[in-house]
């Protein structure tokens, strides 16, 4: 597909307003800027939220790689990408700083500044708003990037709002590996044939492998379905492992759980 034109003006900024862009919540909200609307930096992400249940639109590997920590996490309840930051305000903020406002070098018309997520997140009996930017370790030395950061910066804490860098240090290889392994099961919609391998599941023995494809020639099941379901179980927290090692079929069903409430939650903001 190709991409739209990325030049800016008042009458495109004013446009993508009207459209509702940056607006909404959950399934209802539109990012600032889709994968149509930049030119490409990157491996570029659109897929379906297991939280929100809406396209997402991510211009990296290391935002695709956070967004699944975040839908994994049972603290957040919404992930809004490409959060556009109030134009007035960041224009204010960059000449009380004495540093250049992104613009357009083609237009010179001032750019609406984007945090890469902006979460919902639940602490407590509480709801609070969190944003957070993504880099690459290595990008962190340059000098226009940690100024643009100090006006996304000093943005969030005049809106009283957590903001944060995170890096791909701080997200674990294995654990995303895992997650990116169980996703696309996510959607698998047969609560018939999951309550059945959840049920079944006390009475298994041996390898995790062997006894799925056990489950499917016992009902008959086209071959590979119980996998299905078995990552299915996992994405839902039906089933537990340890997220943290490589998911192996050929492990023993003893170091699977079936999960109960309350079961430690893990925390991504």
């Amino acid at each position: 597909m190709s991409k739209r034109q990325t030049g800016w003006s008042e009458a495109k900024i004013s446009r993508y307003i009207k459209e509702g862009r940056g607006q909404g919540e959950l399934a209802l909200y539109k990012p600032w800027l889709t994968i149509q609307d930049v030119p490409s930096r990157g491996r570029i992400h659109r897929f379906i939220g297991w939280k929100t249940a809406r396209e997402h639109h991510l211009m990296s590997d290391l935002e695709f790689n956070y967004h699944c920590c975040c839908d994994w996490a049972d603290n957040i309840i919404d992930i809004r990408e490409q959060f556009p930051l109030a134009r007035e305000v960041t224009l204010r903020i960059a000449e009380q700083l004495g540093i250049a406002h992104p613009i357009d070098r083609n237009t010179k018309v001032p750019i609406v500044m984007t945090t890469d997520c902006f979460l919902t997140v639940r602490e407590g009996g509480s709801i609070v708003y969190k944003a957070r930017t993504l880099k690459f370790e290595k990008d962190l030395n340059d000098e226009r990037v940690i100024k643009k950061f100090e006006i996304e910066r000093c943005y969030w804490e005049q809106q009283g709002i957590d903001w944060a860098i995170v890096t791909e240090k701080e997200l674990p290889k294995i654990f995303i590996g895992n997650l990116k392994f169980l996703r696309d099961a996510y959607f698998i919609d047969d609560p018939k044939k999951v309550n059945l391998l959840i049920e079944g599941w006390s009475s298994f023995t041996g390898s995790i492998l062997s006894n799925l494809q056990t489950f499917d020639i016992k009902y008959n099941f086209k071959i590979g379905t119980a996998i299905s379901l078995y990552k299915h179980a996992l994405a839902k927290k039906l089933l537990k492992v340890n997220m943290h090692e490589k998911i192996n079929l050929n492990d023993d069903v003893s170091n699977v759980i079936v999960q109960t409430l309350n079961d430690s939650k893990k925390r991504w903001a």
